[in-house]
């Protein structure tokens, strides 16, 4: 089982988005230095908790400070872009670092009406995303009218997050898959992976690879996992309070608000849910969710104001399933 992570390049209360960013660098250079597999950063826009909103750029500076691990996004949200634009980004990251680059495509669009506007995309139907996605990869083999720059010698590998019809679309296209969020809850999960095996159409050779993205954090106790949980859990609920997505907090300072009673409702309920424990109480789910899925990989995607706990959980993750 490979292991790998996600770094939404969260930004923290006292500390700045430039800072976030570097954060970001550092924990690449250590999931390197730990044996993760990949090493992938997200895509978001104008979002307050949220420094990166151009997987690209900081993928070019995580590969000049890396040397082994790929590297690639979780993902690239296409309506937001042209085709074009986006393979000629990433073919330069897959000269620059050459077999090292991964391309992970998703559907969604900005959180709010002003951000789609800003971004001047609207939502795409199901089968404009899929002829979407095959521009991408024709521009990125070369076999597209127009030669996307630079040519490399190989097209760095797609992948879909697996939303609403994306399975159904990676297996036409023969690309492997990130299953999340409410899509890999589903009571239906494993009957829609063993379609997408079954209806998978190889292309230059691939074969079906689904990754499980999580938002892991592990600790010695269970209360210890709970409390690096606490700062990703009060953010949503705060966003469900005020429609803006915080920076991290210090637990401590939590702690130490007046909670209303809906809201120590929500951080609770969050808590519960939260993937997070000590290795005793997680391998076990873990695991159910790994065999349900059938899964290839897993790409741990948990982040908490405390930076070296961070550092300490990620080191955990990669001995979760030992």
């Amino acid at each position: 089982m490979r292991i790998s992570l996600l770094d939404r390049s969260r930004t923290r209360a006292g500390r700045s988005e430039q800072a976030a960013l570097a954060d970001s660098i550092e924990r690449a250079v250590t999931a390197e230095q730990l044996g993760h597999h990949r090493f992938w950063v997200a895509e978001h826009h104008t979002v307050p908790g949220i420094a990166s909103g151009a997987p690209a750029v900081l993928l070019a500076a995580i590969g000049q400070r890396t040397e082994r691990i790929r590297l690639g996004s979780g993902g690239v949200m296409l309506p937001n872009h042209r085709p074009l634009v986006v393979a000629e980004q990433f073919l330069m990251l897959e000269a620059l670092t050459p077999g090292r680059i991964d391309l992970g495509l998703g559907r969604s669009l900005g959180f709010t009406a002003p951000v789609r506007e800003a971004l001047g995309r609207t939502e795409a139907s199901t089968e404009d995303f899929a002829a979407e996605v095959g521009q991408v990869r024709d521009l990125l083999e070369g076999t597209a009218p127009l030669t996307a720059r630079p040519v490399t010698a190989e097209p760095p590998p797609m992948h879909l997050l697996a939303t609403g019809a994306g399975l159904g679309i990676a297996a036409r296209l023969g690309l492997g898959v990130v299953l999340g969020g409410p899509v890999l809850h589903a009571d239906d999960v494993g009957e829609r992976i063993a379609a997408y095996r079954r209806e998978f159409r190889p292309h230059r050779g691939s074969a079906p690879h689904v990754m499980v993205s999580m938002d892991l954090l592990v600790a010695d106790t269970d209360a210890e996992a709970r409390e690096l949980a606490l700062p990703e859990v009060w953010a949503m609920v705060r966003s469900r309070e005020t429609g803006a997505f915080p920076p991290l907090e210090d637990p401590a300072r939590i702690r130490a608000q007046e909670l209303s009673s809906r809201e120590r409702d929500r951080v609770e309920k969050g808590l519960e849910s939260a993937w997070a424990g000590s290795p005793a109480s997680l391998r076990p789910r873990v695991e159910r969710v790994l065999e349900a899925t059938g899964a290839d990989e897993l790409l741990a995607a948990g982040a908490t104001f405390d930076r070296a706990a961070l550092a300490d959980t990620d080191a955990r993750v990669m001995q979760l399933l030992g």
